[in-house]
């Protein structure tokens, strides 16, 4: 068959593996050389398709785009831009076939979340009513885990890894403090619809009384009598409180804990300072003294406590969304299914984009604790695989190494466009 080449692009918020992807998409397309000639790389993400502005992966050494691997951040930089309906903005879909055409791309790989997945399907879409060959496949990402079909979401691993240890190891400093300072602390981490992250932070205790003693989910609505409540138990009992709080907690109105009033590039409620918010009613409520602190970056961007599992699964979307491209199954996402809990095990399938774009996997009741402020034992039998094993990045002066990529630029063939 002839040789085509290849496009792949990171979108939305970065993770600790979306780079562990990006290495699986390269390496695989490297091993069929007789398919793919070139890869080139989207700089920004789509933004880099649309303007014509390509990175030339192949002039990277083979030692970078190992380095992927243990590389966080996005290499060749996301970006949160959502190309709107074909009908109202098809000069914009056009725009991406000519590009494509002018370098003779024939693959499309699309590294985020769920935005990026229907992305990934009006190109589809687009490219076979325009009569242009072109494969596109999804290759799924996203630290929130809400994407559908999948059984995890890469990203979200490590994230998890890293909130369960925070919450462990802050618990400790809170309970050595408690008797004469902080009586109460309060984590604030991703998730603004679905809870996986806040119920991760529940993995730190491992039976009644261990922290965090509440766990407030997006999809329970927040009772401020009900927590306060719960709060003052946990001080009298325990002498201290440990709160994880997703980003996304809600009264039984929808309204934000903490909306800040403005949407981001994706038209999401942008979110921030539920943390603060809550220690607020915590001081208003019962005086107690408090301290907060907000995840946020730290979070998707602690590849140094990755989890081993989500580094593989990574690696392995990215190398089988290349097997995908190459056996001609269009707009198609690979998924992650788990064959058994214990001991934890794991393929890749794959699963139509058209079932995948714009839906989302929240937490599922029986994952949630009857009272709301904590998670099942089904729920952690879920979650204690997706955080396990440990595959440190190498070091150098005390630091991580990470791959630097030289970024060589792919010439113009086309007028200018502005997005």
């Amino acid at each position: 068959m002839a040789q085509h080449n290849a496009f792949y692009a990171q979108s939305g918020g970065v993770t600790a593996v979306i780079n562990a992807s990006a290495c699986g998409v390269i390496e695989a397309c490297q091993r069929h050389p007789d398919r793919i000639g070139k890869v080139y790389a989207g700089h920004n993400g789509i933004i880099g398709a649309l303007t014509e502005d390509l990175i030339d992966v192949s002039q990277e050494s083979t030692e970078t785009i190992a380095a992927l691997r243990h590389t966080p951040g996005g290499a060749f930089g996301s970006c949160r831009y959502k190309l709107k309906d074909i009908e109202s903005h098809r000069t914009q879909y056009e725009r991406l076939i000519e590009v494509f055409k002018a370098h003779d791309i024939r693959y499309f790989f699309y590294n985020g979340g769920g935005d990026s997945a229907d992305t990934c399907l009006k190109v589809s879409q687009l490219s076979e009513k325009m009569g242009y060959p072109l494969t596109a496949i999804h290759v799924p990402k996203t630290v929130d885990n809400d994407l559908p079909i999948t059984d995890n979401s890469p990203g979200f691993g490590s994230v998890a890894k890293y909130i369960a240890t925070s919450t462990l190891e802050t618990s400790l400093d809170i309970a050595s403090m408690c008797a004469t300072s902080t009586k109460v602390f309060v984590l604030e981490v991703m998730g603004r619809h679905a809870g996986w992250i806040a119920a991760a932070g529940a993995l730190a205790g491992q039976g009644e009384g261990e922290p965090p003693h509440l766990v407030i989910f997006p999809e329970v609505p927040f009772d401020r009598a009900r927590a306060m409540a719960r709060v003052e138990a946990c001080v009298k009992q325990y002498g201290y409180c440990v709160v994880v709080v997703s980003e996304g907690a809600r009264y039984e109105d929808g309204t934000f804990l903490a909306d800040s009033g403005n949407t981001d590039a994706f038209g999401h409620r942008q979110l921030g300072g539920v943390a603060p918010t809550f220690a607020g009613m915590v001081k208003q409520d019962l005086g107690y003294k408090y301290h907060w602190a907000v995840a946020d970056y730290l979070q998707r961007a602690a590849r140094h406590l990755a989890s081993q599992t989500d580094v593989e699964q990574a690696y392995a979307v990215g190398a089988k969304a290349v097997e995908l491209a190459l056996d001609g199954q269009n707009a198609m996402m690979p998924t992650i299914q788990r064959v058994s809990d214990a001991p934890y095990e794991w393929r890749i399938e794959a699963a139509p984009l058209a079932e995948v774009a714009n839906r989302e996997k929240f937490m599922p009741r029986e994952f949630i604790r009857e009272d709301g402020f904590g998670i099942t034992e089904a729920c952690r039998t879920y979650l204690a695989p997706l955080i396990l094993g440990e595959e440190f990045p190498p070091f150098e002066n005390g630091l991580p190494k990470v791959a630097r990529i030289a970024g060589h630029k792919v010439a113009r063939k086309l007028p200018e466009f502005t997005i």
